[in-house]
């Protein structure tokens, strides 16, 4: 979708609520927030709400997600009045992955992992996407090192050219916190229990003192390249090749 540089920069210099009110008076009903339901996720909520009570909210079920998780998506429901659109992924596909694999593939090789992302989470993502002109994350560049040069309005080309808007990019972790305690936002109780991010139940643990942020996302790995493919795709050849594989069991 085509956005004239100028416009791109004033809304990359906005607040959160500039960049907001932007897209859903631009978009709106073809714009939808992409929750996680990550404190910035749910900062990201409340601030649209107050804008449009009636915002489109979507998530991304694994099957594998914490309890916690599923409790705040129905507290998000009853708090704000609001659909949440559950996007889960293909059973066979699924049957298929851990068949071959094995449930807990995501521990024996990175390329196993982004296959069990990819399936569980990009493949739903995509769905989720196909009607819409905009999409809305929670990213913010202080979260980890491969998430430094995000901005705040951008094009997503690895997903139609449509518009990815990452309102809070900006945001330091001090600000959001702050904004869930002073508008009594609400937030997973993992948050309490050391946590400082949050996805599958086997792929997050509590951080220890003095790391990252997302240390506690796929720990066994490398630091620099802590994603799952949703908002950074690296595949290696053998994820691919297994990629191509789970496809071809469709038929």
């Amino acid at each position: 979708m085509a956005i004239a540089t100028d416009q791109l920069e004033r809304l990359n210099t906005g607040t959160a609520e500039d960049v907001l009110s932007w897209g859903l008076e631009e978009f709106h009903p073809r714009m939808a927030i992409s929750a996680a339901f990550l404190p910035e996720d749910m900062v990201v909520i409340d601030l649209a709400h107050r804008i449009n009570p009636d915002v489109r909210v979507f998530t991304l079920d694994t099957g594998r997600l914490p309890q916690e998780t599923y409790d705040l998506i129905d507290q998000v429901r009853g708090r704000y009045d609001i659909k949440i659109q559950v996007m889960f992924p293909d059973a066979a596909d699924v049957e298929a992955m851990t068949g071959k694999h094995g449930l807990n593939l995501f521990y024996k090789e990175k390329s196993l992992r982004l296959l069990c992302c990819h399936i569980r989470k990009v493949i739903p993502l995509e769905r989720a996407l196909s009607d819409l002109d905009a999409w809305v994350t929670g990213l913010r560049a202080g979260q980890n090192v491969t998430r430094a040069d995000i901005v705040k309005v951008e094009v997503d080309h690895a997903h139609g050219d449509i518009l990815k808007l990452n309102p809070i990019a900006d945001w330091s972790k001090d600000q959001v916190w702050d904004y869930i305690r002073s508008n009594n936002v609400p937030y997973s109780a993992l948050y309490d229990q050391g946590y400082t991010s949050v996805g599958c139940a086997p792929c997050t643990r509590p951080i220890q003192p003095g790391e990252d942020d997302r240390a506690g996302r796929w720990w066994w790995e490398p630091a620099e390249d802590k994603e799952c493919g949703l908002h950074h795709q690296s595949p290696s050849e053998h994820f691919q090749e297994e990629l191509a594989w789970v496809k071809a069991q469709r038929t």
